[in-house]
């Protein structure tokens, strides 16, 4: 299938998805979808939750944080007892303390950055008990939370946001399962592994040579890892390994899992809200950052590779084929690699740290934007409305009128809880990338040397504070500094903009409504959706445009490319 073709057929499946999952899923937090409520009782009994019970935001951020750190602790204890858990064919030890640490709070925060091979390192019972299971709560948690949010415009005087319990359980039951299940039999289907007969030996009695081939779990794990955004994959290659992704079908199986909720979602909140249009607005700046982040790159990407031209080794009709899938070519490898990171997945099918200066540029300041276009699964909505509460005061302050958004009035309260999730995560970025690069266990830790060692750091403290868990592979980030440094950054990542996402649900839903008149600034126009964008790209742009300008900028520049 061409380029052309792929793109063709994946906007009119997310366009499906758009309108179709968009709607189920505002059925299902309404509480009108109950075909397994059968499932859901016992869980409600067991945790000792009254469905019928709403929450403050107070107490719902508090029940989030508790399932969490829960989480967590449960992940960390199962890699550090590895050794004496079951299904474990390959007798693999305990995982040591700080990767055991850094991986369970980046399973748990749904980052999935991986400092660790998953066939040399993680049991099945690892991989499946705990970083599976992360992989559906967690992308649960993250649509729980933009679901609380959404409530909060949605709603009049109201003291409560809804129940976490609920959200998580009916998103988990409703969403999740079902379509990775459905999918999951298409990758099994397609090629992918899934077995818990251990690794296979095989001779080549030609060579004289011997090879121990891993397997495990693969297939059912890849389909959730795409479709909750996480990115983390069985195996040391991720989706570049055939059998986490086997076929043609499987990669756009897997571009399609990848953005199909992100983008439902802008219709399940114009749903909710009572104004589509309003989701359209939100879908429509996402689409357009997303696809000008696709044009460049991928234009990048077919330039021929500097290094290799500067060899006069062979020709490169294709562009840059260093580190590609060569079964796709540069073109779907960068499609698949920009979608990964603009939806905080991580997942790669081609080695990121070999990209041109411009390609790596598009996948990193991809993720500076906030990941919003169109982000992961509930962050990227929860995210993106933080920015449209910025855009209307901005526009406020532009017609002289106190800024109003889905009829709520955006006070100082509103703006200062927006303006802090917005700056949260460039202020972890550029402080623990000034660490990193000031300290020997930092400078360490990159395999190369100059502006590309700067962009490895810079990459990795961009994608963990993101949640998002792609890596530029030349940072070796299998250290005490970069575990214990990358763990913190995660968990800033996720909890400092969930907070505020959460008070700012309750603050809204307490409001009364604000009746449109003819002053009103509307947010459903053309016009707002290019106030957005432009709110978007200044606050990444003049935020990280110095560091940038280190890294990738410093690097095409020391190339004579410009």
């Amino acid at each position: 299938m061409s380029y052309f073709w792929v793109i063709v057929a994946l906007v009119l499946v997310l366009g499906i998805a758009w309108r179709f999952l968009g709607s189920y899923m505002e059925a299902v937090f309404a509480g009108r979808v109950r075909y397994l409520a059968w499932a859901e009782r016992p869980v409600y009994r067991l945790i000792g939750v009254d469905p019928d019970v709403e929450q403050p935001w107070q107490r719902y951020a508090g029940a989030l944080i508790v399932f969490s750190g829960m989480a967590l602790l449960f992940t960390y204890a199962i890699q550090r007892l590895q050794g004496s858990l079951p299904l474990n064919p390959q007798h693999l030890g305990a995982v040591p303390p700080a990767l055991a640490w850094n991986t369970a709070v980046s399973f748990t925060t749904n980052t999935n950055w991986q400092n660790y091979a998953g066939e040399t390192t993680m049991s099945y019972f690892s991989q499946m008990a705990a970083l599976t299971v992360q992989q559906f709560v967690s992308a649960a948690v993250g649509i729980a939370v933009a679901i609380a949010l959404v409530r909060g415009f949605a709603r009049r005087n109201s003291p409560t946001i809804g129940n976490f319990w609920v959200d998580i359980v009916r998103c988990t039951l409703y969403v999740l399962l079902p379509i990775a299940f459905a999918a999951g039999f298409v990758f099994v289907g397609e090629g992918a592994v899934q077995t818990l007969a251990g690794p296979v030996t095989v001779h080549d009695f030609l060579n004289s040579t011997t090879q121990v081939i891993a397997r495990g779990p693969v297939g059912f794990m890849e389909s959730i890892k795409q479709l909750g955004t996480n990115g983390g994959g069985f195996f040391n290659a991720n989706g570049s390994d055939p059998f986490e992704d086997p076929s043609a079908l499987t990669n756009f199986l897997s571009f399609a899992l990848i953005l199909s909720i992100p983008v439902a979602l802008t219709y399940t909140f114009g749903k909710m809200v009572g104004n589509r249009r309003q989701g359209v607005a939100l879908l429509a700046a996402m689409a357009i950052l997303f696809g000008a982040w696709v044009g460049f790159s991928s234009y990048a990407e077919h330039q021929p590779n500097p290094a290799v031209a500067a060899a006069h080794v062979v020709s490169q009709p294709q562009g840059n084929m260093v580190g590609k899938e060569v079964r796709f070519g540069p073109m779907q490898t960068t499609l698949y690699d920009i979608a990964s990171t603009q939806t905080s997945t991580g997942s790669v099918s081609g080695a990121n740290d070999s990209f041109t200066p411009i390609g790596g540029f598009g996948l990193l300041t991809g993720m500076m934007l906030g990941e919003v276009t169109p982000g992961g699964v509930g962050s990227g909505l929860y995210t993106i409305l933080l920015f449209a509460i910025v855009a209307v005061f901005i526009g406020g302050l532009m017609i002289g009128r106190t800024p109003e958004y889905l009829g709520k009035k955006i006070q100082a309260k509103e703006v200062k809880l927006a303006s802090f999730g917005v700056l949260v995560m460039p202020l972890t970025v550029l402080i623990l990338t000034g660490i990193a690069v000031s300290v020997h266990a930092g400078r360490a830790g990159p395999s190369n040397a100059g502006p590309h060692a700067f962009t490895e750091i810079l990459y990795a403290f961009t994608s963990q504070a993101n949640n998002n868990g792609s890596a530029f592979a030349g940072l070796s980030g299998d250290t005490p500094f970069y575990n214990i440094l990358g763990g913190v950054a995660m968990l800033l990542g996720r909890f400092a903009i969930i907070v505020p996402c959460l008070a700012l649900g309750g603050t809204l839903a307490a409001k009364g409504a604000v009746a449109e008149n003819l002053g009103t600034f509307r947010t459903d126009t053309p016009l707002f959706v290019g106030l957005l964008i432009g709110v978007i790209l200044i606050v990444g742009g003049l935020t990280f445009f110095p560091a940038v300008s280190l890294g990738p900028i410093a690097e095409q520049l020391s190339k004579g490319l410009f």
